[in-house]
């Protein structure tokens, strides 16, 4: 393994559940050293101005690179594939790379979004703002969304090629996330891949296992 003098060790600001997983799921299948800094989203810490002059959004998770700041956790999987191109979580072909973006993109955009409703009107918004209909819709949405990944998936081990890539780091988390709201029944394929990406011992720890972290802290 390459070694990184601490002083430009890269740095994760993260809490336990979010899409912090997500990020730390590329550092560790890259490798790279890295310090993860906790943010406790629950005693607000997201929203102190310290935290803010990182990112203004008050939002986890931030990869800070020497002086580059990046936000995003999608974004910050496709910076580390490309810091790290030799580590071939990004293909090299171009053709193939174009179906990481597209994956990429369609995760960010088709699935997590309709999953960030269903969450922010179950718990998340104070019950005033709940809306139940917007969760039936959200789910509507999500369902013909996955079922698009789920005919893609069939005879596949990952979304792009025939190794780990930037499309199952960003994936593989929403299909947990998925599979906690009961999302993914009807789609074999899916739930054997999220079975199949957990088991590297590179993946994170699932949802549950961080909430259960952070209940028993």
């Amino acid at each position: 393994m390459t070694y990184y003098p601490e002083e430009t060790m890269m740095k994760l600001y993260g809490f336990g559940p979010t899409r912090s997983l997500r990020a730390l799921w590329g550092l560790k299948e890259l490798g790279v050293e890295f310090e993860f800094i906790p943010v406790n989203l629950q005693a607000g810490e997201h929203k102190r101005p310290e935290f803010l002059a990182i990112n203004p959004a008050g939002k986890v998770p931030v990869l800070i690179d020497g002086d580059l700041v990046l936000p995003e956790s999608a974004a910050i999987v496709l910076y580390l594939a490309e810091k790290y191109p030799e580590k071939g979580l990004m293909p090299t072909k171009l053709e193939q790379r174009a179906q990481v973006y597209r994956w990429v993109l369609f995760a960010v955009t088709e699935l997590e979004q309709p999953l960030w409703r269903i969450t922010k009107h179950s718990f998340l918004y104070p019950e005033n703002k709940r809306i139940a209909k917007d969760i039936d819709l959200a789910r509507e949405d999500f369902t013909a969304m996955v079922a698009v990944l789920e005919r893609h998936m069939t005879g596949r081990q990952y979304i792009v090629g025939d190794r780990m890539s930037v499309a199952d780091c960003v994936t593989a988390y929403l299909m947990d996330w998925a599979n906690e709201q009961q999302l993914l029944d009807g789609c074999p394929n899916l739930k054997a891949y999220l079975q199949r990406t957990y088991q590297r011992s590179t993946a994170p720890q699932r949802i549950a296992e961080a909430f259960a972290s952070i209940r028993a802290a």
